[in-house]
């Protein structure tokens, strides 16, 4: 099965630039940096199949109204924080999309049986050892 691969549209995602948190001095004061991402999960371009995993995909990224927020602010650069954004959005429908394959219960073989069987008997003859000794 080859591979998904997805771009979003120009118009299916809104960058909302917002100053980022933590250290930085006068520079985090006054410049926004950071990036806040949405993506519409029900209004995109993606297959109904992946839509449907995406929704209910267990992440707290995903709101309740079926809304991605990505937020990035490792950068000082407000366009690498969009990239990082984005990539992370991109990763995430691509992990949504992968389908795990389907497992086939299988029946242990005879000597594997019989293996099992021979360790718990010589299991339950040390532990039959350590009775007590009668004079």
């Amino acid at each position: 099965m080859p591979e998904f691969r997805w771009q979003p549209l120009p118009g299916e995602i809104q960058f909302d630039a917002i100053r980022a948190s933590g250290p930085g001095g006068q520079n985090v004061n006054k410049v926004s940096n950071a990036v806040h991402l949405r993506f519409d999960i029900r209004a995109s371009s993606l297959p109904d199949a992946v839509k449907a995993r995406l929704l209910a995909w267990p992440d707290q990224r995903i709101t309740a109204d079926g809304v991605v927020v990505i937020k990035a602010q490792d950068s000082r650069s407000l366009e690498r924080n969009r990239a990082d954004a984005l990539a992370r959005l991109v990763e995430l429908v691509q992990a949504a999309a992968h389908v795990p394959k389907a497992r086939r219960a299988t029946k242990p073989t005879y000597g594997s049986q019989q293996r099992r069987l021979e360790g718990k008997s010589r299991r339950s003859g040390v532990k039959a050892g350590r009775g007590r000794v009668l004079d």
